[in-house]
């Protein structure tokens, strides 16, 4: 198999379904990571450019995740695209959000970065992944204050399944006629964070509440959790833009680029049912 693909964040959510997704296709991805553990894997650190020549060696196209807990990535990752670039790398798929703008902060730095200068790129734009509740920030408290903490207030979302943004992952990294460009990539359906909560209070047959926080109460919520003040703080801000329906908006992305249907919010919860049960849920909902 070709091992011909490189993949930033390849251990975390979309890296790890993409991965998956490239072996199916008869490619041999090469992840990126900080510690290696296999021979798939091979050692990368976006501060160290020692570390650059091993990653991309015979690679013709790279999957771009952002360095964590880094407001303005740009700076972190141009030396890194700028030596893909030199080495002949044709194509770049970069993981950005669908609040930030080509040419905003954050992400949207990187996008209009490679606009300018690399001869083949796509930007995934998506909204907020469905996994953020069974693997990332909001499980813990699900699973053990049976809750969810947001500033989002009453806006709305269109969740979407990290496996459905590794397909499109996919095909814009092997489709030789996949076009340069971005896209918006949104679940079926647009939820509330209460409507949320009330899906997995019927899941779960405990009730989860939504508590409505602040904007100065989710900073400091962000901070007690490890990240830095601006950070915390470009957190918080897109959850208010929720909360003034900043993401309220569908796109028929996912089926148009990757030929598949968006995963719906209900099957989400139905097939992780068992990440937030605790023997306390589990005795409740028996």
């Amino acid at each position: 198999m070709r091992s011909d693909i490189l993949v930033t964040g390849g251990t975390g959510k979309t890296g790890s379904r993409l991965v998956k997704r490239l072996l199916a296709l008869g490619h041999s991805p090469r992840i990126a990571s900080r510690k290696p553990k296999g021979a798939d894997q091979v050692h990368f650190d976006w501060a160290d450019p020692d570390s650059y020549e091993a990653a991309l060696d015979k690679v013709r196209a790279i999957y771009l995740v952002a360095p964590a807990n880094v407001p303005e990535p740009l700076a972190a990752m141009q030396p890194f695209i700028d030596r893909a670039i030199a080495g002949g790398v044709g194509r770049f798929v970069l993981l950005s959000a669908s609040s930030l703008d080509e040419g905003g902060p954050m992400m949207g730095a990187v996008h209009r970065y490679l606009h300018d200068h690399a001869p083949g790129w796509f930007v995934l734009r998506p909204t907020w992944f469905m996994q953020n509740f069974s693997e990332q920030q909001h499980l813990p408290t699900i699973r053990d204050e049976q809750a969810i903490y947001s500033a989002t207030g009453e806006g709305r979302v269109p969740f979407i399944d990290a496996d459905d943004i590794a397909a499109v992952a996919a095909a814009a990294l092997t489709e030789p006629a996949f076009p340069n460009g971005d896209t918006i990539l949104t679940g079926p359906k647009s939820l509330s964070y209460d409507e949320v909560a009330t899906l997995l209070t019927d899941a779960l047959g405990v009730a989860i509440t939504h508590y409505h926080l602040s904007d100065r109460e989710m900073i400091e919520r962000f901070e007690a959790g490890g990240l830095s003040r601006p950070y915390a703080e470009l957190l918080t801000a897109m959850d208010t833009a929720i909360a003034v329906g900043g993401e309220d908006r569908l796109t028929t992305s996912v089926i148009e680029l990757a030929g598949k249907t968006p995963q719906d919010f209900s099957d989400f919860v139905a097939r992780n049912i068992k990440v937030w049960e605790t023997p306390q849920i589990s005795k409740r909902s028996a």
